[in-house]
């Protein structure tokens, strides 16, 4: 596992952990505008663990195709993953 990935690792375990207590929160009855923080807090680090693994997938797999003359394909995915970022 390369650093990237750790990052990446990390910050879907934090997130693990604030879905968790955002359970909690609605079964308790907490306030709508504190739950709702935290599902923005939530969606951030689901979003900067997506930028670690895209960069890896960048750094690695994107760079070896390339060295092997097969990076056109991997352009393509790349592309399709921001697409459906766009699309949101």
């Amino acid at each position: 596992m390369n650093a990237e990935q750790k990052k990446a690792l990390q910050s879907l375990k934090t997130a693990r952990g604030q879905v968790d207590g955002i359970i909690k929160m609605i079964e308790d009855g907490r306030y709508c505008i504190d739950i709702s923080n935290q599902i923005i807090a939530v969606q951030s680090l689901l979003k900067k663990s997506n930028m670690h693994i895209l960069k890896q997938h960048l750094n690695h797999c994107v760079k070896d195709a390339f060295l092997h003359e097969s990076g056109e394909e991997k352009i393509d995915e790349i592309m399709g993953v921001l697409q459906k970022l766009i699309d949101k």
